[in-house]
């Protein structure tokens, strides 16, 4: 009697493994099955054109000094690094971030798709076509949101740009800490925006592109003060947008090496579009 219940209990248990083995090779079944691992494991791919940015610590800011006051050598009444301390460890969950700064070609499909006013620089509706693959400027904060939610995104925090651009090692560089102009477009030595990718030894540790010079990038962030800060700015506040990056020819001012920093704060007023000036996006939105 024990021999045949449990060979009875056997037999419905195996019935039950093959129905349901024979639901898993459905079709739908099967791509449910996929879509709920990708949820609970987070191995989703990467957008398009964008690199993975992996959850967890990295170093945020900087301790540097300006001892030798060389910011008021070059006419700017802030010391540098004044606004980027003290270096902190911050916590960011996994995100991707654009390979490349948006370029004028992407940005056409927007404008078309919306009708949005183009960038000034533009002739009529439409960019010249040596513009194609270099980044678009001449747009101001509030397109830039609009863009990356028309793409699914958002622009990035400051916070996740900086760690895209750094990595986890708190580099001074994209690429390194040692400054190298063959690696970015700055201090005006390529005369102008060169295509985006251009510079593929000056990438990122996540792969990203121009996270130095060329286009200096939007983020979403007010220019706040970092926790335990003591420069006291009047610009801090609801006023102005961070921008990171540092551009090809500075934003109205000498371009140095400085401003090229993964740490460097630059802001600018989000009603404003400059030459110099673009953005990339993030996801999950």
């Amino acid at each position: 009697m024990k021999m045949r219940r449990y060979h009875a209990r056997d037999r419905i248990a195996g019935l039950w493994s093959w129905g349901l083995l024979g639901l898993m090779r459905s079709p739908c079944v099967l791509a449910v099955s996929v879509l709920l691992m990708t949820a609970l494991t987070g191995c989703s791919s990467p957008p398009e054109d964008a690199v993975e940015v992996l959850a967890g610590d990295f170093l945020m800011g900087s301790n540097d000094v300006d001892t030798e006051a060389k910011a008021l050598q070059y006419g700017s009444k802030k010391p540098w690094y004044a606004n980027e301390g003290p270096q902190r460890k911050v916590f960011l969950k996994r995100f991707f971030i654009d390979k490349f700064e948006v370029t004028n070609s992407k940005y056409k499909e927007f404008v078309d798709a919306k009708g949005k006013k183009p960038p000034a620089h533009w002739k009529g509706n439409a960019y010249p076509p040596h513009l194609a693959e270099l980044p678009v400027v001449l747009i101001n904060w509030q397109d830039a949101q609009e863009y990356c939610n028309w793409r699914g995104k958002r622009l990035p925090t400051e916070a996740e740009w900086e760690k895209a651009a750094r990595g986890t090692d708190g580099r001074s560089f994209p690429w390194g800490n040692i400054f190298d102009i063959k690696k970015v477009n700055t201090l005006g030595e390529y005369g102008g925006m060169t295509p985006t990718g251009t510079f593929k030894d000056g990438v990122s540790a996540y792969g990203a592109f121009d996270m130095a010079g060329n286009a200096q990038e939007w983020t979403s962030d007010w220019y706040l003060q970092y926790p335990g800060n003591t420069f006291k700015d009047d610009a801090y506040g609801e006023k102005l947008k961070i921008v990171r990056g540092g551009g090809w020819g500075g934003m109205g001012h000498y371009t140095l090496q400085v401003y090229v920093r993964t740490s460097f704060r630059g802001m600018a007023p989000p009603a404003g579009a400059f030459d110099d000036v673009g953005f990339r996006c993030v996801w999950p939105k």
